[in-house]
């Protein structure tokens, strides 16, 4: 299982190395428990001890792995942390919605729209990378458009795990067939029209909705 290079443009080694690890240990290609070494790490990606190191330090700040003396042990990602990760989440989305409630640009309407534009194009190639991504971007449009920095901070220090566990699902959903995959669609544009709206109940309640469904996709997808 290989990160996908499209989403590696401008990073650097050390990054390229964390995100995959990171989707070898949440896809539990990497097992809890397991120990590995820097040398070991280095020789498979043909890489020299310091970029590993960067990498290293990157998932143990987000309690993936463990730097011990005996070498680095991988903790994993169980179901109960994607949990509070996707509670995260909601509560961004939450409030960043809120805050963009009953002044919300056309432009950016009009963003989110051709971004779902590019998932249904993704849907029609059975392109799951390419479909996770524009995901991705779709939720990061918003919470940029609140431009409130410490929610850009808090968005940032989850996001490259947000990132893999998307691309895991998002396989998942696509082996469900089409229209699993126009169902996820559909979620989106229910957020569009929502935030479109500019009613806060209306917005916070189509925000929980979109967290619950997704909520059964993690799973479905993590159970299996």
């Amino acid at each position: 299982m290989l990160f996908p290079s499209s989403w590696l443009q401008g990073a650097s080694r050390g990054e390229a190395i964390a995100c995959e690890l990171r989707l070898r240990i949440i896809s539990g290609t990497l097992r809890p428990g397991e120990i590995l070494s820097e040398n070991r790490i280095a020789a498979d990606f043909d890489s020299s001890r310091s970029p590993v190191r960067e990498a290293l330090r990157t998932l143990s700040n987000e309690g993936l792995i463990r730097l011990e003396r005996m070498g680095v042990v991988v903790i994993g990602l169980r179901i109960k942390d994607v949990e509070e990760l996707y509670d995260v989440r909601f509560l961004i989305e939450s409030f960043v919605q809120q805050r963009l409630a009953g002044d919300v640009p056309a432009s950016l309407i009009t963003q989110l729209r051709n971004v779902i534009d590019k998932m249904q194009l993704a849907g029609r190639h059975q392109d799951a990378v390419e479909f996770a991504y524009q995901d991705l971007v779709f939720h990061e449009t918003i919470i940029e458009a609140a431009q409130h920095s410490r929610i850009s901070h808090l968005w940032k220090s989850i996001r490259y795990v947000v990132m893999t566990v998307m691309l895991l699902t998002t396989r998942r959903v696509f082996v469900q067939g089409e229209q699993k995959v126009s169902a996820v669609i559909e979620k989106h544009r229910l957020l569009v029209e929502a935030l479109e709206s500019g009613d806060k109940l209306l917005i916070q309640t189509g925000v929980r909705t979109y967290f619950q469904d997704s909520g059964k996709t993690l799973h479905e997808s993590f159970d299996s």
